[in-house]
């Protein structure tokens, strides 16, 4: 396909989504707070699974000034199941500073969304273009597909100085007349139709001008380079428990799930720690426990994600005496019911530990 052709292109995508496009919320309003809303959501997430949670943020945080109210716990609490909380925390970030700094008004260039904390290029541009019919195109992992397979790209997209090379193309692509559209349509093709494994090769509409359909490369394209294969880690928590109520803390930054509750945790590069090596660490912990009061875990608990493979166990110990107001300074442990349990944001992995464990029913 010949840079004449960006016309060409670019109306067979129109003309395709206007016969094929889903119906989704977001795609009804230029509400910049919305569209911001579901791009934050659905980074790293299947549509099908953010837009329920799209739909509870809307209607507990109806405008930007009520995210930004909101307590971080409630937001993480609401966030919970979708991952990457990074996200949450930075769009709670950048809902203060909007409400605060531009008195709720998102700002309506490109340029000044990046400033936003959490906004990168794509999130910018999707909210430039969607809700300011800004004319910048919005790259993520459907568009980089289309392009590298109709224009023959061979770049690897997981390399960083790929991202000017597709950026370029696709910003020449984007019609003046119609940024907002175009750019829906693009990232939808992608989604339903020029799928990574398998593309509906026979019915596309760009079938003729495809350089990976006439070179005989689909599979082969877009080119991207394997990730690094993930860490494992092993995690043995100590549930403490005291007449019906369990002992959890705030996770603190520089490692995963910062911000959400889970319980006292020994770290080991062994998986298979004996029984007698957690007492004594919770003993130089200052923790004297007995052997007999350590319930050993009956199953592990595993949960991946991006860079690293997560094995937990959990082991009980009931508790005849609350714990000593010096170990709880130390430890960043604090005593909580059930009830309370269920509102405070927690990983996948604990939400899961306590549905087995019957404390939380109503997970």
């Amino acid at each position: 396909m010949q840079a004449t052709d960006h016309t060409y292109f670019a109306r067979t995508l129109l003309t395709w989504y206007g016969q094929h496009k889903r119906s989704l919320p977001w795609r009804d309003t230029i509400n910049p707070y919305f569209i911001w809303l579901s791009e934050v959501i659905l980074q790293q997430t299947r549509v099908a699974q953010g837009l329920p949670y799209y739909h509870k943020f809307v209607q507990a945080y109806p405008t930007v000034q009520a995210l930004a109210a909101a307590p971080e716990d409630e937001v993480l609490r609401l966030w919970q199941g979708l991952g990457y909380y990074s996200r949450a925390r930075n769009m709670h970030h950048t809902a203060k500073l909007v409400a605060d700094k531009y008195n709720g008004h998102f700002p309506d260039k490109y340029s000044e969304l990046l400033k936003l904390k959490g906004v990168g290029s794509y999130t910018a541009a999707a909210i430039a273009a969607f809700a300011f019919r800004e004319q910048v195109a919005v790259l993520d992992g459907n568009v980089f597909r289309v392009l590298a397979r109709v224009f023959g790209i061979t770049d690897d997209i997981a390399a960083p100085a790929s991202r000017k090379v597709f950026q370029q193309l696709a910003d020449k692509l984007v019609p003046a007349e119609a940024p907002d559209t175009y750019n829906q349509a693009i990232m939808e093709f992608g989604a339903i139709q020029c799928t990574p494994l398998m593309p509906d090769c026979l019915f596309c509409p760009l079938q003729q001008s495809c350089f990976a359909f006439n070179h005989g490369m689909v599979q082969e394209l877009p080119v991207k380079s394997k990730a690094k294969a993930a860490r494992p880690r092993y995690f043995h928590y100590i549930v403490f428990v005291f007449e019906g109520s369990y002992y959890l803390r705030k996770r603190l930054e520089g490692d995963i799930w910062q911000g959400l509750y889970d319980f006292y945790l020994y770290e080991s590069d062994d998986k298979n720690l004996r029984p007698e090596a957690l007492l004594q660490e919770l003993e130089a912990a200052g923790i004297p426990v007995q052997e007999a009061q350590l319930q050993l875990p009956h199953k592990d608990y595993k949960h991946t994600l991006t860079h690293q493979k997560i094995t937990a166990r959990f082991y009980q110990i009931k508790l005849n005496t609350r714990l000593r107001e010096q170990v709880l300074q130390e430890t960043r442990l604090a005593l909580y019911t059930p009830e309370k349990i269920e509102e405070l944001p927690k990983s996948v992995l604990i939400s899961s530990y306590l549905k087995d464990a019957k404390v939380l029913v109503n997970l």
